[in-house]
């Protein structure tokens, strides 16, 4: 047999996306394999996640994320950025669509500016609660890790938000587990280092679960970072997020939004 594939890229976000609109291509009890093997940068396709695309009963379109370590995402943004650009390109989806996630059901609207891609979705409203990240204990979630003052909030996924005044002199790669695997954290926790850049403006490093290592970008982590900043007085109710991919914009309020592009890189088939 013979799987076809698309690999597409939300702000150096990348993925595999598997279309199984017409029918079960990878078994369920293989999708986690099938990332683990195809998302390797040197021995597979490469990517931040296989994304896997079939009809919904609640929705348009239903997606499921997998990521290298086999695991089963609840959602993410720039996941569902690409997910949404191939599903209207394929004609699936039209130009306002409802996407099905482990995270509830994502509204998505999206079309060209200036000749590019752009999608704006609803997030899901940001949890501070420790009980909905899930976080041991009660109340809002902050703890003391090697010294930094750490932060929690669910904003699809656990993030973890830690507020510094540079980025770009975090060591990622060694204070990032700790948090991580942090015993309050049942699940675990993606963790971001967040800098304060402006009035309504933050630079982000994300550390994610499942990858576990730095991505380029990522939706729910930019979320939670204006969400949290928003909340402690740091910023509006709009707030540009420079992520090391580029630019996104969260939309707080009534209603949580996130807008960003979304390309396709290439499709291709895998002979098996």
């Amino acid at each position: 047999m013979e799987i076809e594939f698309t690999k597409l890229q939300g702000n150096g976000n990348d993925f595999i996306l598997v279309d199984e609109y017409r029918g079960t291509v990878i078994p369920g009890e293989m999708k986690g394999q099938f990332a683990r093997l195809y998302c390797d940068r040197r021995f597979g396709i490469g990517g931040d996640g296989v994304l896997f695309l079939s009809p919904s009963t609640t929705a348009d379109l239903r997606m499921r994320l997998f990521q290298e370590d086999e695991s089963e995402a609840e959602m993410c943004g720039n996941g569902i950025r690409c997910f949404a650009k191939y599903s209207l390109d394929r004609g699936y989806v039209k130009e306002k669509c409802r996407v099905e996630t482990l995270a509830g059901v994502i509204g998505v609207e999206m079309g060209d500016e200036e000749d590019a891609f752009m999608a704006t979705i609803s997030m899901p409203d940001p949890k501070f609660d420790r009980k909905d990240i899930p976080a041991t204990g009660e109340g809002e979630y902050l703890e003391n890790v090697l010294g930094y003052d750490v932060r929690a909030v669910n904003t699809g996924v656990p993030h973890a938000l830690v507020f510094v005044e540079d980025v770009d002199s975090i060591n990622l790669e060694e204070l990032a587990p700790p948090i991580r695997n942090h015993a309050t954290f049942p699940k675990g926790a993606n963790v971001n280092f967040v800098q304060v850049t402006g009035k309504n403006s933050l630079k982000i490093r994300t550390f994610e679960r499942g990858i576990e290592g730095e991505t380029l970008s990522c939706g729910t982590g930019a979320t939670a970072a204006a969400a949290m900043a928003h909340k402690l007085g740091m910023a509006g109710d709009e707030v540009e997020v420079e992520t090391p991919g580029g630019l996104l914009v969260i939309f707080l309020g009534k209603e949580t939004r996130m807008k960003g592009p979304a390309t396709t890189v290439f499709s291709g088939i895998i002979p098996v």
